[in-house]
């Protein structure tokens, strides 16, 4: 009787490990992702839509929720992914690209190791450009290099596109910027332009031709382009120097032209999504080919071109490998980059 008892248990233990093994482990969970953006902004949206189809190249198919957590050019949201997330694939982040600064530099506030956050993917590259109110005197950049006032723009932080691309301008090629911080989101520097408090604005490109108010400001002439930070012009922008022709046409020394190529770095990063550093590899693994397939879907590029959003992934393999490269940099450079982000 002990023996068939045993024998039975031995047995249910034996399908209880099989079921257990057969159970896909993302099934009936709930994977949440983490965007320090207020509702609306682009990248609000962006993770939204990836996320109605990630779910179905991910076995079990999980829900996804999208949780905005604002603040400090997202800094906020990628410290609490990064240090008190579980690393147990079911807490990602959707983060500004460029917070590798503020580590590099040294500020106090960070809480993560950009080199090890576990990365997921972008749905695309992200180029910047600059614009500004036609109505300002500020019609091209050597105007304002020569400019007995600076034009004001706005940012929400310092490792912000608005803020690091108009410093690079003046750490480059010597034109000046008076930078406003603390906005919160786009929407609120879009307005105060809009209202005349500030003069310009540097953003995504994509952003800029993606949504309003910049539909109608294009089509009435409120606002021009005046900088973009590609190394080749975009063809939606074919007027707009890039930030390598100035650099040529101003003669700009190296050092200057070495720490523009870490901080325009950022570009590539584009429009991250992130995950703690530890993720279990085969879970990591699954996320990166379920985004991938995502962003593959007809359905989902069908509706991408309809909101004027780019698709040209970069993979979290390509990511990875450029975030320890970002983060290897001599004293030199690091001197350099504390200057033009105001360390």
């Amino acid at each position: 009787m002990k023996i068939i008892v045993l024998s039975v248990w031995i047995l249910l233990l034996v399908n209880f490990r099989a079921d257990a093994q057969q159970t896909p482990y993302f099934q009936g969970k709930t994977i949440r992702i983490v965007t320090g953006y207020p509702a609306g902004d682009v990248n609000d949206l962006w993770p939204r839509l990836i996320a109605q189809y990630m779910t179905k190249y991910i076995a079990g198919n999980p829900n996804f929720v999208v949780q905005n957590m604002t603040g400090a050019s997202s800094m906020i949201a990628a410290n609490y992914v990064y240090s008190v997330a579980k690393p147990d694939a079911l807490t990602l982040g959707w983060i500004a690209p460029t917070l590798y600064f503020d580590q590099l530099v040294g500020r106090k506030e960070v809480q993560y190791d950009w080199a090890k956050y576990s990365y997921i993917g972008s749905p695309s590259e992200s180029e910047h450009h600059l614009y500004m109110r036609t109505d300002s005197p500020y019609k091209t950049i050597e105007d304002i290099r020569k400019a007995s006032e600076p034009p004001k723009c706005g940012s929400g932080g310092a490792s912000g596109t608005g803020f690091f691309f108009p410093r690079l301008l003046e750490e480059t090629i010597g034109a000046k910027f008076t930078i406003v911080l603390g906005y919160q989101g786009g929407g609120p520097i879009d307005l105060a332009v809009e209202k005349g408090e500030i003069h310009c604005r540097a953003m995504t490109i994509e952003s800029y031709f993606a949504r309003e108010p910049f539909h109608t400001w294009r089509k009435n002439n409120f606002v021009k382009s005046i900088a973009q930070s590609a190394r080749k012009r975009d063809a939606r922008l074919p007027e707009t120097p890039t930030i390598y022709e100035l650099m040529e046409g101003y003669k700009t020394p190296d050092q200057s032209r070495r720490v523009a190529n870490v901080i325009l770095a950022g570009g590539v990063f584009g429009r991250p999504m992130v995950g703690p550093a530890g993720i279990a590899p085969d879970r990591l693994k699954m996320l990166r080919a379920a985004f991938a397939s995502a962003l593959k879907d007809p359905e989902l590029k069908a509706e991408a071109e309809k909101r004027g959003y780019e698709v040209g992934p970069v993979s979290g393999e390509e990511m990875e490998k450029l975030a320890k490269e970002v983060m290897a940099q001599p004293p030199a450079v690091l001197e350099r980059m504390k200057r033009v982000l105001g360390n």
